[in-house]
C-alpha cells in the first residue's frame, strides 16, 4: 500500500529507545520520567471503593464536576484565579491528550507556533499534524560562568509574526529543570498585550519546585490567565503516570474549542479515578510537600554526581537533574547515553533529544538528563556504578 506519511521524520521515541536499551541490559533506569514507587495507599483504596460504588461507566464529557470543581478550588487558593469548573476546567487523557486536543482546535495551516528549545518532543508533530509550522527559538546553553539554560525573551518577542498563533511555554522546564521569575511573567504580559497571541503553557511540574521559590504560574497574571491555556498532570503530581490523567484549564471560549476536539479524540477518561482523585485532593498536604519531597531526592543525586566525574548542573524544579559529561567522555550525547547504559548499567536521556536537529553540534553540550523520581535504593545503586565510569 502506497502512502504519504503525515509525520516522516518521526519514529519511536528517545524515552522509549532508551527505556527499552535499559531493559535489555539490565541497566537503572533513571532517563524515562516516572516514578519506581506506588501512590499513597489512601488514593488506591479511593479508586478500589469508586469501583464498587458504581463509578464504572462514562462520565461526563468535560470531566466530573467533584473534580473540576477542587481543581477550581487549588487555581484559586494556589494562584488567585477563579475558572468556573462548569465551563473553563477539561479533565483530559493526560497532559498530553490536553495537549494535542489544543494545538488541533486552535492551530490551522500556514499558522506558525513559536516553540522554546530544547522541548518536549510532543510539541513537534501535534503542530505539524494540525498543519501549522513551528517556530524554534532556542535558550541560550549552560556555560561555565551561567551553568543553567535561560531565555532570551527578546528573542521570543521578535520570533512572532502575524502568522503566529500561539506560543508554547514549559515551566518548569523538562528537560532543563529552570522555573519562571516575576519578570518573565513581565516579559510574557509584554508580549501578550504586544501580539494577542495565545499562550500554551506546560505545567505538569507544577508542584515540583525547590529551594522555597513559588511557581510561576500564567494563572497568577490576570491578562495572562485572559489568553492562556494552562495545562497540568495528576500523573506528576500523585506519582501515577500510568493512568494519564490530568486537565487544561482556559476561559470560556477557548474551553469550548478545546473540548469540541477532545470529545471526539477520547470522549471522557475513566471514572474510578476521576472520583478518586476528586476525594484525594481534598487534603492539599500531597502536592503541597511535594517539592520537599522531590528536593531531598535531587539533592541526594547531585551529592552522589558531586563526587563522581559528571558536573551535577542546577535543578529548581520538575524531577530531572541535567550533568556535564565532559570530563568523561567526547562522545556526541546520544552516542554517549547509549555507551552508559550499556558499558555502565544506568540509563539516561541525551538533551539533545529535545532539539529538532539532535545531530547537530549546537544541540549537543555534553549534558545527560537524569531523573530522579526513584526510591533512595534505587539512585544510590545508580551513584555506585557511576562513580566507575
Amino acid at each position: 500500500m502506497k502512502f504519504e506519511s503525515k509525520l516522516p521524520d518521526v519514529g519511536t521515541t528517545i524515552f522509549t529507545v532508551m527505556s527499552q536499551l535499559a531493559t535489555d541490559h539490565k541497566a537503572i533506569n533513571l532517563g524515562q520520567g516516572f516514578p519506581d514507587f506506588n501512590p499513597a495507599a489512601s488514593l488506591l483504596n479511593f479508586v478500589t471503593q469508586a469501583m464498587t460504588d458504581g463509578h464504572n461507566q462514562y462520565p461526563p464529557m468535560a470531566g466530573i464536576p467533584a473534580l473540576r470543581q477542587e481543581i477550581a478550588a487549588k487555581a484559586k487558593a494556589l494562584y488567585g484565579y477563579s475558572y468556573d469548573p462548569d465551563t473553563e476546567i477539561t479533565v483530559t487523557s493526560g497532559a498530553s491528550e490536553a495537549l494535542m486536543a489544543s494545538i488541533l482546535a486552535f492551530v490551522k495551516p500556514a499558522d506558525e507556533v513559536v516553540v522554546i528549545e530544547p522541548f518536549y518532543d510532543l510539541y513537534i508533530p501535534a503542530i505539524q499534524l494540525a498543519g501549522g509550522t513551528p517556530v524554534i527559538v532556542a535558550m541560550q546553553a549552560p556555560t561555565e560562568n551561567k551553568p543553567q539554560y535561560s531565555v532570551d525573551w527578546q528573542q521570543v518577542r521578535d520570533a512572532i509574526t502575524p502568522k503566529t498563533r500561539m506560543l508554547i511555554i514549559n515551566f518548569p522546564h523538562n528537560p532543563t529543570g529552570i522555573n519562571l521569575q516575576e519578570s518573565d511573567l513581565d516579559w510574557l504580559e509584554r508580549i501578550v498585550t504586544e501580539t494577542g497571541v495565545l499562550l500554551l503553557s506546560d505545567e505538569v511540574y507544577e508542584h515540583i519546585v525547590f529551594d522555597g521559590q513559588q511557581h510561576q504560574s500564567l494563572a497568577r497574571r490576570e491578562t495572562l490567565a485572559a489568553h492562556a491555556i494552562v495545562i497540568s498532570s495528576f500523573g506528576k503530581t500523585y506519582h501515577t503516570t500510568g493512568w494519564k490523567i490530568g486537565y487544561c484549564c482556559a476561559p470560556k471560549a477557548l474551553s469550548t474549542e478545546i473540548r469540541k476536539v477532545h470529545q471526539f479524540m477520547v470522549f471522557t477518561v475513566s471514572s474510578p479515578m476521576q472520583v478518586a482523585l476528586a476525594q484525594y485532593m481534598k487534603d492539599p498536604k500531597p502536592y503541597t510537600e511535594l517539592s520537599g519531597f522531590y528536593q531531598t531526592k535531587r539533592d541526594r543525586l547531585a551529592q552522589g554526581l558531586a563526587k563522581t566525574r559528571f558536573k551535577p548542573m542546577p535543578s529548581q524544579g520538575t524531577f530531572f537533574l541535567l550533568a556535564d559529561y565532559s570530563a568523561i567522555s567526547d562522545l556526541p550525547e546520544a552516542e554517549f547515553a547509549r555507551w552508559l547504559t550499556i558499558e555502565h548499567g544506568v540509563g539516561v536521556i541525551p538533551i539533545s533529544a529535545f532539539y529538532q536537529k539532535p545531530g547537530a553540534a549546537e544541540s549537543n553540550h555534553q549534558l545527560a538528563r537524569f531523573c530522579f523520581a526513584k526510591q533512595d535504593h534505587t539512585l544510590d545503586s545508580a551513584i555506585e556504578k557511576l562513580a566507575l565510569v
